[in-house]
């Protein structure tokens, strides 16, 4: 992706210890989602602009939207199948979103379907973003001492989500960060495994190829969504975006995160796990 094409609303910049909850998309932007949805399902498309690079695996879209002298970017997807030896799929990238909002991580810019030139495809609001991981880290940007807790939280946070729909294809240039250093999430027309890779073995674990990655400490409110998911719920919020095989296969990834998260409150306290 280039730098310009991201995902979410208007951000609000926070100053020191205001209150952040799990959601990393502000209340004020949260109140507007629906509204925002509604806008990409109805807006006119009066611009479009295909990427081409080697970044661009699945050759999204840009989109200029505008309803009501209201005018918008999105960026637009249709992938399906085999591309450049990874499969994609334009449905998970709506689903993803779905399971986004039931679970109130608010991670995802409000994802919809919407027809393009005739053709299916996921569409995703963006504006801008201040930098990505890749670029933090290049830069060896540290996070802020009094942002470093929520900061934290978010990341273990989103391995929690990222374990739970098997997104092989997080990395540090698909992770969007605010000036008030809030987790953003775009990306996700790579998830959903089915094989026996993505249903025997979660991919944060302390096993990680590349250093330990845990789960260290999750709100209360994500684990009893999680608990709560069973596949007649999964299908009520995903809809035909996800095969009766992909619902299975995010339960036994619930299983797998469960089990790890009882593990550590056996071992450490739920107060040390749990918040």
């Amino acid at each position: 992706m280039r730098n310009r094409i991201i995902i979410p609303f208007f951000f609000i910049v926070f100053l020191g210890f205001q209150f952040q909850s799990m959601a990393q998309f502000t209340s004020e932007e949260l109140a507007e989602r629906e509204k925002w949805e509604e806008f990409l399902k109805t807006a006119k498309i009066i611009g479009q602009e295909q990427q081409k690079s080697r970044e661009a695996v699945t050759e999204p879209w840009d989109l200029t939207l505008e309803k009501n002298g209201v005018t918008r970017k999105a960026l637009w997807k249709n992938a399906e199948g085999r591309m450049k030896g990874f499969i994609e799929n334009w449905k998970w990238e709506i689903a993803a979103y779905r399971l986004d909002k039931y679970l109130e991580l608010n991670m995802i810019s409000p994802t919809i379907e919407k027809k393009f030139r005739g053709e299916r495809g996921s569409c995703q609001l963006w504006v801008d973003y201040w930098i990505k991981a890749e670029e933090k880290n290049e830069k060896k940007i540290k996070v802020p001492p009094y942002k470093i807790f929520y900061y934290n939280r978010a990341t273990y946070l989103r391995w929690a989500f990222d374990n739970l729909i098997a997104n092989e294809d997080r990395h540090s240039g698909n992770i969007f960060i605010t000036k008030d250093w809030r987790i953003i999430l775009p990306d996700h027309s790579r998830t959903f495994r089915t094989s026996k890779k993505f249903t025997k073995n979660l991919i944060y674990t302390e096993k990680y190829k590349e250093g330990p990655k845990i789960m260290k400490e999750l709100p209360r409110a994500f684990v009893e969504k999680l608990k709560s998911l069973n596949f007649e719920l999964i299908r009520d919020i995903v809809g035909e975006y996800l095969t009766d095989k992909e619902i299975n296969a995010v339960l036994l990834r619930r299983v797998l995160i469960l089990k790890i998260i009882n593990e550590r409150i056996k071992k450490l306290g739920e107060d040390k796990v749990l918040y």
